[in-house]
């Protein structure tokens, strides 16, 4: 890894990438001091608990989903198109995602177990993603039809996404993104 001059932001993309590979629960903060480079007690400098350094993964993933979503609207004029690169961003991350499953899903998934806060910021995460989606669809005049669409487009990716891991076969996220790219072109 490559050593960054700011503790914080080190702190927190080592945090983003064990709490992706080993969850929020299994994740020390010792484990994160650790591949950040930094004192187990500089941590607490920057973050008073562990709960903190989550929120702070949550805002970073939130600002790469905006950042990602962006791009796609700037550099892709037409919204199916923007939702064809939706799905082939699964493609593109099928090993990854054999390995370690969702970044997104398995987030959401695990902190939906808590109450509160922890949840609340998982939904938001999702929430971010199932409204960017479903504005995609509006823009294809898809009306009151849009957030079933949605919902079903996230939840196909989700479900594969889940079955990848569980079976560790990137070509099931490959062939269900070929299937929903087909399913776009009648929806």
């Amino acid at each position: 890894m490559s050593r960054k001059n700011d503790k914080r932001d080190r702190l927190v993309d080592a945090a983003d990438e064990l709490i992706y590979q080993q969850t929020f629960n299994s994740t020390t903060l010792a484990d994160i001091a650790t591949k950040a480079d930094v004192p187990l007690g500089n941590v607490y400098y920057y973050f008073k608990t562990k709960d903190d350094i989550l929120k702070a993964v949550v805002q970073k993933r939130s600002a790469t989903l905006q950042a990602q979503f962006s791009q796609w609207e700037q550099q892709i004029p037409n919204a199916k198109e923007r939702l064809q690169a939706f799905i082939g961003h699964s493609t593109e991350i099928s090993h990854t995602t054999a390995k370690f499953g969702c970044e997104l899903g398995s987030l959401c998934q695990e902190l939906g177990k808590y109450a509160g806060e922890l949840a609340n910021l998982a939904a938001e995460l999702m929430h971010r993603t199932l409204t960017w989606v479903e504005n995609q669809f509006k823009i294809l005049g898809k009306g009151e039809q849009a957030s079933i669409l949605a919902k079903y487009l996230i939840a196909s990716l989700q479900g594969v996404s889940l079955l990848t891991l569980t079976f560790k076969d990137p070509n099931l996220i490959q062939k269900q993104s070929k299937n929903l790219e087909q399913w776009l072109e009648t929806a």
